[in-house]
């Protein structure tokens, strides 16, 4: 599973979610799914306003973990 690593990289920079959600001018709402991983999906201008107000590149923005067993959607029969 792809995850947005962006709390990660907010607090190595020392900004809060509060900073980045300013800085973006997105929905509350919006933007707090897209930081806690509750989205599907992601637009490219969030993504680029984000590395470039991080200092980094999706690279760094996204780490990839494994699915936990019974969270993964394709079952196997």
């Amino acid at each position: 599973m792809v995850r947005l690593n962006v709390l990660e990289l907010l607090r190595k920079r020392g900004h809060t979610k509060y900073w980045l959600y300013k800085q973006l001018g997105m929905s509350y709402q919006n933007f707090n799914k897209m930081v806690n991983n509750q989205t599907a999906s992601i637009r490219y201008e969030n993504i680029e306003a984000i590395c470039q107000l991080l200092e980094c590149t999706p690279n760094e923005l996204f780490r990839f973990e494994e699915d936990e067993p019974d969270r993964n959607p394709i079952k196997k029969q």
